[in-house]
């Protein structure tokens, strides 16, 4: 687009999307035209809870307008002390989750960083084990336990201390047979990981879910063997897959979690681990990051927090659009002969090429819908509307998809 050839050939979302965007409110982006998309991708995962919710935005202007602190490191500041109060009460305690928060870098490949590290330090062991179809970020750890070749490759350097293994149903089950056999037989060739990260729901790597047996019978092996579990809740975490966290309706109590996208509810860079408090073993200043004190994060963040999560005052709303697109996923399953993927707001369909899906995104976008595609072969198409997204919202967006399967298919 004219004006951005200074931009590197590295961005992405502008060659997909070539429009000038202006302004945004609530589910839609508008150009500066005046012209509304539907916004289906929602910052991959960062808007949750849409654009510029007005008291969020309230909250951050009077912060700003207080002159109040902006960057602060690691600093104690009343914005960080008042989100952590509030993420105690509101997410960890009703949950009896017993968790140490450590403030990282801005972006989820930092919280992962972290992890990764703290992992190594507490166990003694070198390696970290992944899973088929992983996405963990795009610095060298996190592209160490990321399982696409192309963007493995793109480290330019050899990738190490990593152990790919089987996502659920990736040979069809009997995955975590296969696992213990690599992990605790003598004979694997396996050395034994200092953890194993996973997302619950896999996003980048083409809305595969792993079941509740899978995941349960992951941790007590990892429990026995004592390898730690992380689990990468960045992109399902925050409400994505209905519960704060994606997998709290199982009796799963990771090591480590690792935090991001959402978690500041207005789009501001912002992550979090999450750790056991055994393993809480860092030095002061052993890991760091300059902007890991980003305080307007931290006042949204709360704000999003009481908003939407105290005593789950929007569940009831967030329940509603789940169910609405787990129909409409239905009916066009049905409809199309075309398989669905996730789990509610953390969602997708199938489509037969790589190919099609291109044609698929790039004519949903001339339409004013905005939509990304996902998975090793690209041919899954993501639904990631904002979570509290009404229903009429919703029902537009799958209209179009509707229109374009019927072009398509």
């Amino acid at each position: 687009m004219k004006g951005f050839e200074r931009e590197s050939n590295v961005q992405y979302y502008g060659s997909r999307f070539p429009e000038l965007f202006e302004r945004a409110e609530g589910p839609y982006l508008y150009d500066t035209r005046g012209r509304p998309y539907l916004d289906f991708l929602s910052g991959a995962g960062a808007l949750n809870y849409g654009h510029n919710d007005p008291d969020l935005k309230s909250a951050l202007i009077s912060y700003l307008e207080s002159n109040y602190i902006a960057n602060s490191l690691d600093l104690h500041t009343v914005s960080k002390l008042d989100f952590i109060k509030s993420f105690e009460d509101i997410i960890l305690l009703p949950r009896s989750y017993r968790y140490k928060l450590q403030f990282t870098g801005p972006t989820g490949a930092n919280a992962v960083e972290a992890a990764i590290k703290l992992a190594r330090k507490v166990t003694g062991r070198h390696n970290i084990a992944y899973f088929s179809n992983s996405y963990h970020g795009v610095s060298l750890g996190a592209l160490s336990v990321t399982s696409s070749v192309g963007k493995r490759k793109s480290a330019g350097v050899p990738l190490t201390h990593g152990i790919a293994l089987p996502y659920d149903n990736y040979f069809g089950g009997n995955e975590i047979s296969f696992i213990e056999k690599m992990l605790a037989t003598p004979g694997s060739g396996v050395d034994q990981p200092a953890a194993v990260i996973i997302e619950t729901i896999q996003g980048e790597g083409g809305i595969n879910v792993a079941s509740g047996v899978f995941l349960q019978q992951l941790q007590h092996l990892l429990k026995s063997l004592d390898i730690l579990l992380i689990i990468d809740d960045i992109q399902a975490g925050c409400g994505r897959a209905g519960s704060f966290f994606s997998f709290e309706y199982l009796e799963l109590v990771p090591d480590i979690i690792c935090l991001s996208k959402s978690l500041s509810g207005f789009g501001l860079p912002m992550s979090l681990v999450l750790i056991r408090d055994e393993i809480d073993v860092w030095k002061p200043g052993e890991h760091n990051g300059t902007f890991r004190g980003n305080n307007l994060a931290f006042v949204t963040g709360k704000a999003a927090l009481e908003k939407f999560w105290r005593d789950n005052a929007y569940q009831t709303v967030f329940d509603i659009s789940r169910q609405k697109i787990e129909l409409l996923k239905e009916s066009i399953a049905e409809k199309f002969k075309i398989e669905t993927k996730g789990r509610g707001m953390m969602s997708g369909f199938v489509l037969p090429s790589a190919d099609l899906t291109e044609r698929f995104i790039a004519d949903s976008f001339k339409r004013g819908l905005i939509l990304e595609s996902v998975g090793a072969d690209n041919c899954v198409v993501k639904l990631f509307p904002p979570i509290n997204a009404p229903i009429e919202v919703i029902e537009k967006g799958f209209k179009v998809i509707d229109e374009i399967l019927q072009e398509l298919l």
